[in-house]
């Protein structure tokens, strides 16, 4: 088994970009040694600590694909927001840490509705405030959809925890980031989220 891999083929398993891997090696979330030509090796142990660490499963061979077997396919997500601020926040957060996460938006719920069943994303990021359709009535039209089962859902809301009461039937046991902490806490979600896809998708190719 392969005890230690390039930044590119662990950006490729976690979705993020290689200068993210880097950095997470310079912060020493990640263990490394250097060949000498100067390129980062990151260790397999290094690498399966910090995922165990975040409730994910540990590295198999499948999943560290060498640079010859080409790029991933993107994944898709849906960002259903009607702020033009928090799209463009949620876009540059995205784009930065997950370059080959392909995000499109959507400003209202009907709107939203018509876009995941164009779409069929891997991972929808859903406002609950939204016009026309609220985020949890929304999702509850979606479960009735055979695919929604395998889309990853991610709620944001400026709500507070009182204010969330009224739709805590949509939103139990799912993930939520409180916008005001949105820059800390969607990256490490969208994180989790092409981690699980990631493990299906593998689950099904077996």
């Amino acid at each position: 088994m392969q005890e230690d891999f390039s930044t590119r083929e662990v950006a490729q398993r976690l979705g993020m970009a290689v200068r993210s891997v880097q950095l997470m090696v310079d912060r020493g979330e990640l263990q490394a040694w250097r060949t000498p030509g100067g390129h980062r090796r990151i260790l397999r142990t290094s690498l399966d600590a910090w995922l165990t660490g975040r409730g994910l499963a540990p590295t198999k061979p499948a999943d560290l694909p060498l640079a010859e077997d080409g790029p991933p396919r993107r994944l898709k997500a849906l960002l259903i927001e009607d702020s033009v601020h928090y799209q463009n926040l949620v876009s540059l957060l995205a784009h930065q840490e997950y370059p080959d996460l392909e995000l499109h938006t959507a400003n209202d719920g009907i709107g939203g509705l018509v876009m995941y069943g164009q779409l069929q994303p891997e991972i929808l990021l859903v406002d609950i405030l939204l016009p026309g359709i609220d985020g949890a009535a929304l999702v509850t039209s979606l479960r009735s959809q055979p695919q929604f089962a395998n889309s990853e859902l991610i709620f944001v809301t400026a709500l507070d925890e009182q204010q969330r009461a009224p739709y805590a039937f949509a939103l139990a046991g799912l993930p939520l980031v409180h916008k005001p902490r949105l820059v800390t806490d969607l990256p490490p979600l969208l994180g989790a989220a092409i981690q699980r896809i990631g493990a299906r998708q593998a689950q099904f190719a077996g």
